[in-house]
């Protein structure tokens, strides 16, 4: 199996060691304070609804952009200003697999939301959430299905 991205990697590290549900929820909450919506030079309300993320409850939009060196910067907007574990999931995801290569953003566990949010987020919640992550991934694989340099990486990382 290939390898994660590194801050991603070392993040879930992180939240392996904290047992205390209530630490786990303000670690949370940090990240969803840093979120940063997409800017107007990327996307402008009304955003287009092939960019909203399917069974998210929080309205939440997704964009990636390429940057020519085989990574992407990820955008996010999180309609809902309820929306806390969206935003710390799109915090995340942008603070840890933006400027990633393609072939490690693959690479990210399906099961990221449970990993980071514990056994008592919501169906609800984690459909949402983790179709946020496969939004994530499927730009990535699209980028490596049709870049020989990544597929290249991908198998070394691999093997």
């Amino acid at each position: 199996m290939g390898h994660m991205p590194e801050k991603l990697a070392a993040l879930l590290a992180e939240f392996e060691t904290i047992t205390d549900r209530y630490e786990r929820y303000e670690l949370l909450t940090e990240y969803a304070d840093t979120f940063q919506e997409v800017p107007e030079t990327v996307a402008r309300r009304p955003f287009p609804q092939d960019h909203l993320v399917p069974h998210c409850e929080s309205q939440v939009y997704f964009w990636a952009r390429e940057e020519g060196d085989h990574t992407f910067k990820f955008y996010f907007a999180v309609e809902n200003p309820q929306g806390l574990s969206a935003k710390a999931m799109a915090a995340i995801l942008d603070q840890t697999c933006s400027h990633v290569p393609a072939w490690q953003v693959l690479h990210i566990p399906d099961d990221l939301p449970l990993r980071l949010f514990g056994k008592d987020l919501s169906m609800g919640r984690t459909l949402g959430l983790t179709s946020l992550v496969a939004m994530v991934k499927a730009a990535a694989r699209r980028h490596v299905s049709r870049c020989p340099v990544c597929q290249a990486q991908d198998g070394q990382e691999s093997a």
